[in-house]
C-alpha cells in the first residue's frame, strides 16, 4: 500500500462481463439462487462473487469501492448515496447513547447541523474545539469521548489539522479518528498519517462532473463488515444505496483524478498568489502566509499540489454579494455551491454551505460575511480568468 495513490488505481484492472475495458453495470436490485441453503449462507455471511440484494452489495458498487480503498490506502470501502450518508452511517456504527464526539469547530455546515442538532436525538453529543490547537483537543476530551472528527482541510477556512500529532492523542485516550478527505483526495492520504476511517463526498473532486451525489467510507475490513451486518450494520439497516449506473460513471472518472487534481492545484496556486498581490486576504495552504503552510507541505503526497480550494475575505458583505453575481456575468465561472467541477464555482459560505453554523460561532472562527469560497476549475488560461476577477473587483472598488 506504499505506492502512489494514482499508481494503485492505474494497476487496478476491472473487466466487463464480456472482457470490456470498463466494469460491467449490474443493473439489478436482486439476484437468483439455485438452492435455499446457498441463499441462507450468503444472507448471513458475505461470500466473494455471490450476491443477494443490492442493499447488501452490488458488483458494480463493489468495483468502485475497491478502487476507493486503493485511493485511500485502506483495506476496504463502502460506497453510499451521499457524503452525508457516509458520515452518518460511520458515526451511527461507532457511537451509541451516552457517547461523545469531539469535532473540529470548522467543518461543513451540514455536518455541523448533523452533529449539533440531530445526533442528540439519539443520545450522542458533540463537543467542538479548534483542531489546530492540540492542547485544546486534550482539554476537551472526556471519559465519554469516543471519536475525534475533523476535515483534512477545513470547510471553508482551509485550516489544517496535524493528523500525526492527533493520532498520538487518540492513542493515549483510546479514541477513533474519522477524517473527511473531500477537499484533498490523492493530495493527502489520512490513513497513512494516522486516521482510522476516511469519509468522502464522491460528489466533489473524485467524480468531478457535478452530475451525481455519492459518498464513501474507507476503513479496515472489520469495520466495513460491521456496517454491512444484517442485524446491526448502519449502512445495511439505514440503506443509503448508491445506484450502480452512477457507481460505474464515478469509476470511469476516477482514472483522471490525478490529472485533474494537478490542474486544480496549479490553477488555484496561480489565483491565490495573484489575488494576494492585490492586497486581498487569501486563505490557501500553498501560500507561505497560510498559518499551517509548512505542516500541510509535510503531509502532502508529492506531485499533486495544494488543492483547488481558495477562500478570500473582502470584508464588505454587500460588495461580496455583488462580486459573486458579477463574476458569473464576466464568465469567471458559476455562482454555485459545491466543488470539484471543471468550471470554477464560487459562493459565500456564511450564507450557504456554512449557514447552519450560528452567527456568533462564525464570528469566533473568523468567518466574515465578506468571505468568498472558490473551487478553482480546470481553466486552460488562468491568467485570463484572473484578469476577469480583477476587472470585477475594480468595478466594485474592492481594489
Amino acid at each position: 500500500m506504499q505506492k502512489d495513490p494514482a499508481n494503485r488505481i492505474q494497476d487496478y484492472l476491472v473487466f466487463g462481463e464480456f472482457g470490456g475495458v470498463n466494469a460491467a453495470i449490474e443493473d439489478s436490485s436482486t439476484f437468483t439462487f439455485l438452492s435455499s441453503e446457498r441463499m441462507q449462507e450468503i444472507f448471513q455471511h458475505e461470500i466473494k462473487g455471490c450476491y443477494l440484494y443490492s442493499r447488501h452489495t452490488n458488483p458494480t458498487n463493489e468495483s468502485l469501492a475497491k478502487a476507493l480503498a486503493l485511493l485511500e490506502g485502506t483495506e476496504a470501502c463502502k460506497v453510499t448515496s451521499s457524503g452525508m450518508a457516509a458520515i452518518f452511517c460511520t458515526i451511527a456504527q461507532l457511537c451509541g447513547s451516552g457517547d461523545e464526539i469531539l469535532s473540529n469547530r470548522t467543518i461543513y455546515g451540514g455536518t455541523y447541523a448533523l452533529f449539533k442538532n440531530f445526533l442528540p436525538k439519539f443520545g450522542i453529543y458533540v463537543n467542538f474545539t479548534d483542531f489546530t490547537n492540540l492542547e485544546q483537543i486534550k482539554l476537551k476530551i472526556t471519559a465519554k469521548t469516543k471519536v475525534l472528527y475533523f476535515e483534512t482541510l477545513s470547510n471553508p477556512l482551509l485550516e489544517v489539522a496535524d493528523i500525526r500529532e492527533i493520532r498520538k492523542i487518540a492513542d493515549e485516550n483510546n479514541l477513533i479518528i474519522v477524517v473527511d478527505n473531500t477537499f484533498t483526495p490523492m493530495i493527502i492520504s489520512p490513513k497513512k498519517l494516522g486516521a482510522d476511517i476516511v469519509v468522502n463526498s464522491l460528489t466533489k473532486y473524485i467524480n468531478g462532473a457535478s452530475d451525481c451525489i455519492a459518498g464513501a467510507i474507507c476503513a479496515g475490513k472489520d469495520f466495513i463488515m460491521q456496517l454491512s451486518d444484517v442485524n446491526s450494520g448502519a449502512s445495511m439497516l439505514v440503506g443509503p444505496v448508491l445506484d450502480p449506473l452512477r457507481a460505474a460513471s464515478i469509476m470511469k472518472n476516477m482514472h483522471t483524478l490525478h490529472i485533474r487534481m494537478q490542474q486544480h492545484s496549479k490553477n488555484a496556486m496561480f489565483l491565490a498568489e495573484n489575488i494576494e498581490k492585490l492586497g486581498i486576504s487569501v486563505h490557501y495552504p500553498g501560500l507561505p502566509s497560510h498559518p499551517q503552510h509548512e505542516l500541510f507541505a509535510k503531509m502532502l503526497n508529492p506531485g499533486y499540489g495544494y488543492g483547488g480550494m481558495i477562500t478570500i475575505n473582502i470584508l464588505d458583505a454587500e460588495k461580496a454579494s455583488e462580486l459573486l453575481v458579477m463574476m458569473q456575468k464576466e464568465m469567471v465561472g458559476y455562482f454555485a455551491v459545491s466543488l470539484g467541477f471543471y468550471k470554477t464555482l464560487f459562493s459565500s459560505p456564511g450564507k450557504s454551505t456554512s449557514s447552519e453554523i450560528p452567527k456568533e460561532l462564525q464570528d469566533e472562527m473568523g468567518m466574515s460575511e465578506g468571505l468568498i469560497r472558490f473551487s478553482v476549475g480546470l481553466d486552460n488560461d488562468m491568467g485570463r480568468t484572473f484578469e476577469r476577477i480583477k476587472k470585477c473587483m475594480n468595478k466594485l472598488k474592492i481594489i
